[in-house]
């Protein structure tokens, strides 16, 4: 059984500030094009939004962050704003990791890395490496990442660890071979850009979280706008299947 536990299981601890914060970083290349740039520009430019939001989670000591930053389904993209999208994300690595490790943040990398070259899986592993005993915030990458990929996965991982248990298998049997057995569920949910869905991203682990949308878009996602999320979430009611009356009984 992992560290943690799902919230349709037990009732997690709810504080002021998100534990969790998980984000689809969504509206680089409108940025762009509203500005007559090329889509690339929005994704350089979305670089810098995440180092402002890293360290906008640390002084807020939020715990866990984790970004979608390349999904299964953006294979399907042009085939040159991926090529870009593929070193950006190795520049990224050469340029910002020895800053997280300066900073005490661990990161981590969730998704399918057999369609990665090997010199960027190389990059991702020595990363996680220098970065593993790290105690601060836990900055984790979603790449090459699906929702449904990470379920399925967990289930065939699991089948192969305990043959004995099939047909009986549960939640606490599975959790630990989902992609984030190492955090808890997260408790906010933004996603920039104006659309609101949550495209194959954490299926399993947003059971109960809080969604955020916002028309933002990502590179203009400033402190003032993560501060609106942070206010958005500490005003809602997180019963967890409760009534209201049970949940204001019990504070």
């Amino acid at each position: 059984m992992g560290l943690f536990s799902s919230a349709t299981q037990q009732i997690p601890e709810v504080a002021s500030v998100p534990k969790h914060i998980a984000v689809i970083m969504d509206g680089n290349g409108r940025w762009a094009r509203k500005r007559f740039l090329p889509r690339v520009a929005g994704h350089k430019r979305g670089v810098e939004t995440v180092r402002d939001v890293v360290k906008h989670c640390v002084k807020l000591d939020v715990k866990y962050l984790t970004l979608f930053a390349f999904s299964s389904e953006n294979w399907r993209r042009p085939v040159d704003e991926v090529s870009f999208l593929m070193g950006l994300f190795m520049d990224a690595l050469d340029r910002e990791v020895s800053k997280l490790h300066q900073n005490n943040i661990k990161l981590v990398m969730i998704g399918d890395r057999s369609y990665f070259d090997t010199n960027l899986v190389e990059k991702i592993n020595a990363s996680e490496r220098l970065t593993a005993n790290n105690t601060g915030l836990v900055l984790t990458i979603a790449a090459n990442y699906g929702g449904r990929w990470d379920i399925l996965q967990a289930v065939n991982h699991m089948q192969l660890a305990l043959p004995a248990l099939a047909g009986q298998f549960t939640e606490e049997n599975l959790y630990p071979f989902l992609s984030m057995h190492y955090a808890p569920e997260p408790d906010l949910f933004i996603r920039t850009g104006g659309e609101m869905r949550i495209s194959n991203y954490l299926l399993w682990q947003l059971a109960y979280t809080e969604l955020y949308f916002t028309d933002t878009l990502w590179p203009d996602f400033d402190e003032a706008a993560f501060n609106l999320a942070i206010t958005s979430y500490t005003q809602r009611e997180r019963r967890f299947g409760r009534t209201s009356e049970q949940l204001h009984s019990a504070t």
